[in-house]
């Protein structure tokens, strides 16, 4: 008995199929306006104000465009104070800090560890990140040996209240002021050599000169902890006001007329003014100075720069100072 036969089918569309796939080609329609998409940023504002003028409505109050906030600014003035020793002394004279960050498996030494007790005791965050990106944050050329400690804006003080503060200790003050210094290095190192010496502040001004930075902090090796530095809004009317409170102001180049060793005002309340290495310091301070005040040094060499000028200085001052 044979099979039936399958009926043979028609070429072409069969009856009813031309309605299939129609609707996917007829399109979405037009693109909603972005105040009708609840995602989207307008939508979301669009939905705010609605419900703001909703309860306004409700309370009888007359609605008011709600107010946009300006956003707020990503920079963030915060310095980094990298090293075991800055951080270390950042921390024992409870400089106002914001974060502690520790390299990721970083070797605990007895500094890390007192780090570590001093930062839970203040209550200062400690955040673990990896050394790259501790490199990062921290400035390809720091050495921040696995620390870093996140500090605010420095705080200046003013030059006549640090004086006075000197004074209310009973101190005979000793400062030294910077004209024209633009290299952090060299601020944190007069900042060191102040601390080793007996001065009781540095004196910045506040245009073309440097600042308290990370850098200055680090070269410091954490004296900026424990010797204040005050900002003169203009420099020479700084000094002179310093005279009027009965301070001498001498100031250091290599043609000064009264050589360092021979210097009578070291023993009485003193500035010292140091220019940049080159320059120097600037007429208007120079004609300021009570005395400029040379250091001998060997023909063959030019000029010392300033952290070196200060702290020989300094030393000086220092070995008058016990001798008197």
């Amino acid at each position: 008995m044979s099979k039936a036969q399958r009926p043979a089918r028609k070429k072409g569309p069969l009856k009813g199929t031309g309605g299939h796939g129609r609707k996917s080609l007829e399109g979405k329609g037009p693109t909603p306006k972005a105040e009708d998409r609840s995602w989207h940023p307008a939508g979301q504002r669009k939905a705010a104000r609605e419900r703001y003028e909703a309860a306004a409505g409700k309370s009888g109050r007359k609605p008011e465009p709600p107010r946009h906030r300006k956003p707020s600014s990503s920079k963030d003035d915060s310095e980094l104070v990298t090293g075991r020793n800055s951080v270390l002394e950042a921390l024992k004279a409870k400089i106002p800090a914001t974060a502690l960050i520790l390299a990721a498996r970083l070797e605990m030494d007895d500094r890390v560890k007192e780090i570590l007790s001093l930062a839970n005791k203040r209550g200062v965050p400690v955040m673990e990140v990896m050394r790259p990106e501790l490199d990062r944050i921290s400035g390809h050329d720091s050495v921040h040996q696995g620390v870093a400690l996140k500090v605010p804006p420095y705080k200046y003080a003013h030059p006549i209240d640090l004086l006075e503060t000197v004074r209310g200790r009973g101190q005979n003050p000793l400062f030294i002021a910077l004209d024209g210094v633009t290299d952090p290095r060299n601020l944190g190192a007069i900042i060191r050599s102040a601390a080793a010496f007996g001065a009781q502040g540095v004196i910045v001004p506040q245009r073309r000169s440097v600042g308290v930075t990370a850098s200055a902090w680090k070269t410091s090796a954490g004296a900026a902890a424990r010797v204040p530095v005050a900002m003169a809004s203009n420099l020479t009317a700084t000094l002179k006001e310093l005279k009027g409170e009965g301070m001498f102001v001498i100031g250091l180049d290599g043609d000064g007329d009264v050589p360092l060793h021979e210097l009578e005002l070291a023993d009485g309340p003193l500035v010292v003014v140091v220019g940049s290495e080159g320059k120097g310091i600037s007429r208007l301070v120079a004609e300021t100075c009570d005395a400029i005040v040379s250091i001998p040094i060997e023909s063959m060499t030019e000029s010392l720069n300033a952290g070196i000028a200060a702290s020989v200085t300094l030393y000086e001052v220092a070995k008058i100072r016990s001798h008197r």
